[in-house]
């Protein structure tokens, strides 16, 4: 068997040996992914050299640090090593894990020349999580957050001498392409962009473009009406060039942005799919806020949506969030010993473990009827209608014919002195707005694959495939969605994120000094 390192056995994990004692810093950690990524590294990899996290301060926590620990180290994803070794964990978080205050959209991240140095010096490897997954977010602040801020990002792994980077994506930098999507440089499905020699894609006259849109619409207006047209430029020009909406073009605009900057050096590019509960690790169920489908669920349990644009028949494509954190693992300590390039791998589930949305509707529906009260914070009672995904014609025909009398009948009761709005009325306005959020999302015409990424576990000994899991087909869906999922998002997404509390910088000192 071939391994990264071909003197390794299978009892030994590569993984651990690349990045013992490598000093890796990772932005994005307030974030869902984020936050999973650095507890497997902790959990996985104590040998670690040091753990750098990028963390602006805020009006609460001006200091990164009291930040860091009020947020991050205090959240539910942390709940394992606390029951397994308290002491141990907030140990090691105060001799490895090194809090870096700045903000990735500025350039050196807001840090002095000499900081930004010192930090390029220091780090091994650099993962990128950081992003802004709004999808209707006003353009400019996309374009910041998922697209320019790589340029700084570039500018630390240059500064380093090459310092490998691993860049956290999409599978739907995709758009509306459709078909078999494998794991390469993807060609936009609208408006043509110039192409380079080397595959990727020329932004920078694109960006400019964008720029000068946004600034002219920022001419013109003001207040909540500048948000409302930067949120429609943003979606319009990603229709135009090929995208559903703005998170998806401006990843992909990113994708481009670091290849052309790291064309010489180590780049991996790491696109998960719907990123979803974790299926093991480090607790099964657990999970932070509400994805894509979980807005959709939580809607449905509330019986405000019972109609939804899709297709029973695509396979829609779900990947647990403890995958994701392994493939971005396992791509790093790959950049860390291999010889540099651009690598792309997909996280996904589509084509080795496919299920059809038909099929996660009704595992759903099934639990939602047999075992409700099991989630009392997801239902209040059993869900009394059933819910249907029909094509988008179907439903937009359903929706416009329902809403016009509904919208009449409103109008009345408040011309007789009733105020309050018709309760069907506000579910149908509530549909409205989250199929046209994710709708494209819940009737694909696409496939992900994920064959460089399985390759690169193959490469990988027994050890490692265990302890760094990136298989979709140990997924077993109807487990996974009935009990799992649905007992993390009552859990967790709807429960107490932030499980313990951990005492002050203060406080500890104060008790190391007594």
């Amino acid at each position: 068997m071939t391994h990264l390192f071909p003197e390794s056995d299978d009892a030994e994990s590569s993984v651990r040996r690349a990045l013992e004692g490598k000093h890796i810093l990772i932005t994005g950690t307030t974030g869902f992914l984020g936050k999973a990524v650095l507890e497997k590294l902790i959990r996985a990899v104590p040998e670690v050299g040091g753990i750098h996290v990028l963390v602006r301060g805020n009006a609460r926590h001006p200091d990164a640090r009291e930040r860091f620990y009020s947020e991050i180290a205090s959240a539910s994803v942390f709940e394992r090593l606390r029951n397994q070794d308290n002491e141990g964990f907030e140990a090691f978080l105060e001799e490895k894990v090194h809090c870096v205050q700045g903000e990735l959209t500025r350039p050196r991240f807001g840090l002095t020349d000499a900081e930004h140095g010192r930090l390029a010096s220091r780090v091994d490897l650099v993962i990128n999580s950081a992003a802004s997954v709004n999808f209707r977010e006003e353009l400019d602040k996309a374009l910041s957050i998922n697209t320019l801020c790589l340029d700084n990002l570039a500018a630390l792994a240059r500064a380093g001498g090459g310092t490998p980077v691993v860049q956290v994506s999409t599978c739907y930098v995709n758009g509306m392409n459709s078909g078999n999507i494998g794991e390469d440089i993807i060609k936009p499905a609208g408006a043509a962009i110039p192409r380079r020699e080397h595959g990727y894609y020329c932004t920078e006259a694109l960006v400019r473009l964008l720029h000068d849109k946004v600034t002219d619409v920022r001419s013109r207006y003001a207040g909540k009406q500048l948000e409302k047209k930067l949120v429609e430029l943003g979606i319009r020009e990603a229709n135009h060039y090929g995208w559903s909406d703005t998170y998806t073009f401006t990843k992909w605009l990113g994708e481009q942005r670091l290849m052309e900057a790291l064309s010489d050096q180590a780049l991996t590019i790491v696109r998960p799919s719907i990123i979803e509960s974790a299926l093991k690790e480090p607790m099964p169920g657990w999970i932070e806020g509400v994805k894509v489908a979980d807005a959709i669920i939580l809607a449905y349990a509330r019986e405000k949506v019972t109609l939804f644009p899709g297709n029973r028949e695509s396979v829609i494509d779900v990947i647990p969030v403890d995958l994701v954190a392994n493939s971005i693992l396992l791509a790093g300590a790959e950049a860390l010993v291999r010889e540099p390039a651009r690598r792309i791998y997909q996280s996904c589930s589509g084509s080795r473990n496919p299920i059809s949305l038909g099929e996660f509707i009704d595992h759903l529906m099934a639990e939602a009827k047999d075992n409700y009260a099991a989630y009392d914070k997801l239902f209040s009672r059993q869900p009394s209608k059933p819910f249907m995904a029909v094509n988008r014609t179907l439903f937009d025909t359903a929706v416009t014919g329902i809403r016009v009398p509904l919208s009449l009948a409103s109008k009345a009761m408040k011309m007789a002195g009733h105020s309050r709005e018709l309760k069907l009325l506000r579910n149908l306005d509530t549909t409205r707005a989250l199929a046209t959020i994710f709708g494209f999302y819940t009737a694909p015409d696409y496939v992900f694959h994920n064959d460089k990424l399985m390759d690169l576990a193959e490469r990988m000994g027994d050890a490692d495939r265990e302890l760094f899991s990136v298989d979709p087909r140990r997924i077993g869906w109807e487990t996974y969605l009935r009990k799992t999922h649905l007992g993390g998002l009552n859990r967790y997404a709807l429960g107490d994120r932030r499980v313990y509390s951990l005492r002050t910088r203060r406080q500890r000192r104060a008790a190391a000094a007594a």
